[in-house]
């Protein structure tokens, strides 16, 4: 990756995460930490976990023991750590195409992957899109599966005026570094169903267990959170890391992607619970602000020729932790990402490849990964697509030169 000409003065962060405050590390609100997120979310109760993840493996794991069926149908395009939590739970994993252009599933190609086996399908809001839920849940009754809504980076996302994970079955979301609020790792595991619900908690007591030295790991990284995120600090906590990578020729690891098969389990501790619980008050404001500023510089980006923005449907709106954009090829995309992707700005990739091409997931993917031939609409936007911050930190001036490059490239 050749060594970028533009200055970097002070390092932005590639999605938008809500500022953290020294005041949200004091002790006292982690009682009020679920009910808050309920609240926010308009969910009657709101089960928390030490991860996105952690809360797709209790729900995997609560509804298998409910139906006995062992298929998940995941999109082919998705962070790696959904095809590592069905593979932990032992279940069988089946890779869905996208359709062209599109977040949402490849409507034919998934109904031919549910069967009497399937278990669920878990449509995703990537990026803080909101996905077609509506498909997919016709879909999966046809076959009596599940729907679990992957919300990971959409929390504050709305359709219809009701948040986004509520419609299917089931829905998370993660409270990871970047994603608005954040506990540094935590999650969110809502039900519709009062039986259901219950049954995530059950198997929550029984598989997720208190482990103090997680918890202490988590709690200084939390604290270390607060010290370096800011643009004057990023570029050593964040920053240098990425170039490395960048240097090395491993984008994998430069977006941190190279994820363990051993997913942690443990409880989300009450200190961590306060500090989500204080930071929630800031978050609505903030997340309309985030909205604000990506309405006026979608505009301009939707200028550029070649250069597609990925949006919401209608009546959706999701929440702008950043840009998708779609570039015309991949020699285009990669030609932005020349200049960009080390200069600190806040230009980045989201996840670098379709699963099956990851080459640390292709022994645990099994069958799925030899359907990898099958999807290439999936590979088709993981080729083409890069991200551009939507954090407040990042300047009109710097935003414009972002602009200026995208254009020349494509």
């Amino acid at each position: 990756m050749p060594k970028s000409h533009l200055p970097r003065r002070r390092e932005i962060p590639p999605t938008a995460g809500l500022p953290p405050r020294w005041g949200d590390l004091l002790p006292g609100a982690g009682a009020t930490f679920a009910r808050r997120a309920a609240d926010f979310l308009g969910a009657e109760a709101v089960q928390l976990e030490c991860s996105g993840t952690a809360s797709l493996v209790v729900a995997l794991t609560a509804m298998h023991r409910l139906s006995g069926r062992r298929a998940v149908v995941v999109p082919a395009y998705t962070c790696p750590l959904v095809a590592l939590a069905v593979v932990h739970c032992g279940l069988e994993l089946r890779l869905c195409d996208l359709a062209p252009g599109s977040i949402d599933f490849d409507a034919a190609h998934l109904a031919s992957l549910c069967d009497g086996d399937t278990l669920a399908v878990v449509p995703t809001h990537l990026g803080g899109r909101v996905a077609d839920v509506a498909t997919t849940k016709a879909v999966a009754a046809n076959a009596g599966a599940f729907v679990i809504e992957d919300a990971a980076q959409a929390l504050g996302a709305r359709h219809g005026g009701r948040s986004v994970g509520l419609g299917g079955d089931a829905g998370f979301f993660s409270l990871a570094v970047g994603k608005g609020l954040t506990t540094f790792e935590g999650g969110l595991l809502v039900a519709r169903d009062t039986t259901l619900r219950r049954e995530f908690e059950r198997t929550s007591r029984e598989i997720v267990p208190f482990r103090l030295g997680w918890e202490l790991k988590r709690s200084f990284e939390l604290f270390g959170y607060h010290l370096a995120y800011r643009p004057s600090l990023l570029g050593v906590a964040y920053g240098a890391p990425l170039r490395r990578a960048l240097r090395a020729g491993d984008p994998v690891a430069a977006v941190g992607d190279d994820f363990s098969p051993d997913i942690p389990l443990h409880t989300l501790g009450r200190w961590r619970r306060s500090v989500g619980a204080r930071a929630f008050a800031r978050l609505p404001g903030f997340l309309a602000a985030c909205t604000a500023q990506a309405q006026r510089r979608m505009a301009r980006l939707a200028r550029i020729p070649g250069v597609d923005v990925v949006d919401d449907p209608a009546g959706a709106e999701g929440v702008w932790p950043f840009f998708m954009l779609r570039l015309r090829d991949e020699a285009a995309r990669d030609a932005a990402l020349r200049v960009l992707w080390a200069a600190g700005i806040g230009v980045s990739r989201l996840f670098i490849h379709a699963l099956p091409d990851y080459g640390y997931l292709q022994p645990l993917l099994g069958t799925a990964g030899e359907g990898g031939s099958d999807v290439p609409n999936a590979r088709a936007f993981a080729a083409t697509m890069l991200t551009v911050s939507n954090s407040p930190w990042l300047d009109e001036a710097t935003f414009e030169r972002i602009c200026t490059q995208l254009a020349a490239a494509a």
